[in-house]
């Protein structure tokens, strides 16, 4: 699967404009508890078919609706699950885009004073659950894979979730 990281301001902004076209199509009528749990089904069976060692966290706030480590998952997949789950909640947009929008300048949020790198991750892999009328509602998660595929194994578990 292994997606090729972006490598010139060019290339960051043309994937900032794939990340916010996402959100815009994945906004969801409603999604509620029964709808984390086929989501994460969803995620489950994905990483299950492609033996992907992935951990994978749906929640609302600070509420788990569900979570799941597959095998070859690590401790520390739960950790960056907190990370990028937090940044999604606070910023309210995917995790990978947090960390993108900077590169089209040359920087990295990393770098900035006031972002916080021990509550946040500004890596790819959390993405918003959003309401029409109600915003973000919850967010779903994947760390295990590189940046951009736990980014696109959401998305493509969440353009699924959408169609069916």
């Amino acid at each position: 699967m292994t997606a090729s990281e972006p490598s010139t301001s060019h290339d960051f902004a043309l994937l900032a404009q794939r990340i916010e076209a996402e959100v815009a199509e994945l906004t969801m009528d409603a999604f509620g508890p029964e709808d984390a749990l086929r989501l994460g089904l969803i995620l489950a069976r994905r990483g299950t078919e492609g033996a992907l060692p992935i951990a994978i966290d749906i929640r609302r706030d600070s509420q788990i609706l569900f979570h799941l480590a597959l095998r070859g998952a690590q401790p520390d997949n739960d950790i960056w699950i907190e990370r990028k789950a937090r940044t999604v909640l606070r910023y309210g947009i995917p995790s990978l885009l947090v960390g993108t929008r900077p590169k089209i300048d040359g920087r990295r949020i990393e770098n900035e004073g006031w972002f916080d790198q021990m509550s946040y991750a500004a890596h790819g892999g959390a993405f918003p659950l959003v309401v029409r009328g109600a915003g973000v509602v919850a967010v779903a998660t994947v760390s295990g894979l590189a940046q951009l595929d736990d980014h696109d194994l959401v998305v493509a578990a969440l353009r699924e979730f959408v169609e069916g």
